[in-house]
């Protein structure tokens, strides 16, 4: 591995893309060197492009305040400087595939929090930690885009890790359905209390495009590679219902799951404790040291508490309890690290290790 990457963020204005900002202050081997949003920051510093909208607890990182914007319009401004790219922009979907195309075809590598090419079958979308073998559909990416270098891989959506992580290792047992409600924070909208005051006092029963990607994403991230495509699983039945509640941060879940072979309560605490993927093998330095972790008391995880659990890298389950259809429990993680950014960084540690940006 390179000692060294130098990294583009586009779309660093946004709450994503101020986070990415933020977790690569100190980072070992990505260096952040170009920030890039629309045409309306080109030329500013980020902290004038961010006046009024820093969203992140501290204060904005020394490198970054006297960095002059780039519009994110135009790949060519790149040329030679990064070896690959974030993606967090704010536009409409067929935008932002376009623009995360533009970029790959110019030899710039992408790793993306947006969902435009979450189910094109040629990108691979990946938690590191469950399915990094599908990184291997980027070589017939590139033939497709004709390119050598540059590539789109995905994470996929936040509120997927507060659950398909605990669903994982209880695959072997035969997952035959799940039914899944999850709580979303306001940070996952790209909101905080101060300009989303119809959150308070409230639950929004409804967000747009979430349900459907509750249930269609993990049969991706679950499906197997052939003929240089990703093939969807045909199963489990997932049913999703998500809402917007009044948390900053932090994604949970309550989740009922039947099997085909019903495990014991212990099988299932031990299938969590000992699960482990490449992150942690590969000793990469956003991966949490123990991925997942289990609450014995009855009124845990809470957000509040546990969402920066290993520097909010961790999911956190509890409640565990038989009901009539197999088992129920809760799960959390924090929707903005290991959900968005930070799951995006372990990504790019994977590809980097791979040897995917050399």
């Amino acid at each position: 591995m390179k000692k060294s990457y130098r990294v583009g963020i586009v779309g660093a204005t946004g709450m994503v893309g101020q986070r990415f900002v933020t977790l690569l202050e100190h980072h070992p081997f990505f260096v952040p060197v170009a920030l890039l949003a629309s045409g309306r920051s080109a030329g500013k510093t980020y902290e004038e492009a961010v006046s009024g909208r820093w969203a992140m607890a501290g204060p904005i990182p020394a490198y970054a305040k006297n960095m002059r914007m780039l519009d994110a319009a135009d790949p060519a401004v790149l040329e030679g400087k990064v070896d690959f790219v974030f993606c967090a922009v704010n536009l409409p979907k067929a935008e932002t595939a376009a623009l995360e195309e533009a970029y790959a075809r110019a030899e710039i590598p992408v790793v993306s929090n947006n969902s435009a090419h979450r189910h094109t079958p040629d990108v691979p979308m990946v938690i590191p930690e469950i399915n990094p073998e599908h990184l291997a559909v980027i070589e017939a990416q590139k033939r497709r885009l004709g390119s050598k270098k540059g590539f789109i891989a995905v994470k996929s959506n936040c509120s997927l890790q507060s659950y398909v992580p605990l669903l994982h290792p209880l695959k072997k047992y035969g997952i035959e359905r799940v039914e899944v409600c999850t709580y979303q924070a306001i940070s996952g909208a790209g909101k905080t209390f101060r300009n989303m005051p119809e959150i308070e006092d409230n639950i929004i029963p409804y967000i747009g495009g979430e349900e459907e990607k509750s249930e269609r994403e993990p049969l991706k991230i679950w499906g197997r590679l052939e003929g240089g495509v990703i093939v969807p699983a045909e199963g489990p039945r997932i049913s999703a219902q998500c809402l917007r509640v009044p948390v900053s941060d932090g994604h949970t879940a309550a989740v009922f799951v039947s099997f085909r072979e019903k495990p014991q309560r212990e099988e299932i605490l031990a299938a969590w404790r000992e699960f482990s993927g490449e992150p942690q093998r590969l000793g990469l330095p956003s991966a949490p040291k123990q991925f997942l972790h289990y609450f014995e008391e009855d009124d845990r995880p809470q957000p509040r508490q546990d969402r920066m659990l290993e520097g909010g890298m961790a999911v956190s389950a509890g409640r565990l309890r038989e009901d009539p259809f197999g088992w129920k429990f809760i799960g959390c993680s924090h929707n903005t690290l290991r959900g968005a950014a930070g799951g995006a960084v372990l990504l790019a540690e994977l590809l980097a290790a791979y040897g995917y940006f050399d």
